[in-house]
């Protein structure tokens, strides 16, 4: 009975693709054969089979080059499968484990990689691709964290050929992560939570200066200290947007001397 319900698993996994179809031969493969079968499957977009592949092979052959990339290949698998989670951990373990590993810049890079596309699985896919939510509308708890891998792969490899990247996604997710700012500054003046929103708004200025979320969220403190009657800070924050964005879109043309001021327009 034991001996039967090895095998219906073992015919299940590989009807599934988990895992490849000569398994029953595996216990023979040496360690470039098992890294050669993992890649092959790890190519062919079965990444649970080749992480499955990756660790059969760190496990039977501990030590060596291959266990070394097989480690690196599994977070990278992790990572396509849209396991960020555990793409995270591996690499973290590579890490740990090879800190002084040719390859250890790719680990940091992947971690990044993991945070950037931190997108909750099915639902993120479905927000993005179908609804089109913008990166800015999610939690930036990810973009943060993405960020600061990003920048750790910059500071300790400026010569990785993969900080050129890294380079580039910070400048996008520093513009993600003061969208947010001003959203959640937007979120508070719907709501007549002034206060809130003016104070929103003066963080994403000074923590994140000469980003695309600067002119809003110098708007939203010129509508909210209008609101409070806070007249001085109003003033000062409209004369600052006036400067620096003359052309903006909340500036409303206003005529006559009696004219409404441009933000009582919004």
């Amino acid at each position: 009975m034991r001996r039967s319900l090895t095998l219906f698993l073992i015919l299940l996994l590989s009807a599934c693709g988990l895992l490849p179809k000569n398994v029953q031969d595996s216990k023979n493969w040496s360690a470039s054969k098992y890294y050669s079968e993992a890649k092959t499957e790890l190519n062919e977009g079965n990444y649970a089979g080749a992480v499955k592949l990756f660790e059969q092979l760190e496990a039977r052959y501990p030590y060596g080059r291959y266990a070394q990339q097989a480690q690196l290949e599994i977070a990278y698998a992790y990572y396509k499968d849209n396991e960020q989670a555990s793409a995270i951990a591996a690499a973290d373990r590579f890490i740990k484990l090879h800190p002084n590993h040719s390859n250890v810049d790719y680990a940091y890079y992947l971690k990044g990689l993991a945070n950037f596309n931190d997108d909750l699985g099915l639902m993120g896919i479905v927000t993005e691709k179908i609804l089109n939510q913008d990166m800015s509308e999610r939690d930036p708890k990810a973009s943060r964290e993405s960020f600061e891998n990003f920048k750790e792969l910059v500071t300790r490899f400026p010569k990785s050929k993969y900080t050129p990247d890294a380079v580039q996604r910070m400048k996008h997710l520093v513009n993600v992560v003061a969208l947010n700012e001003v959203q959640v500054a937007r979120y508070y003046m719907k709501r007549g939570g002034y206060i809130a929103a003016a104070n929103r708004a003066q963080y994403a200025l000074k923590e994140y200066p000469q980003t695309p979320a600067t002119e809003e969220a110098l708007f939203i403190m010129v509508k909210a200290y209008d609101a409070l009657g806070m007249t001085d800070l109003r003033d000062d924050a409209a004369r600052v947007m006036q400067r620096n964005f003359p052309q903006s879109r909340f500036l409303a043309d206003s005529t006559g001397v009696d004219a409404e001021p441009w933000w009582k327009f919004w």
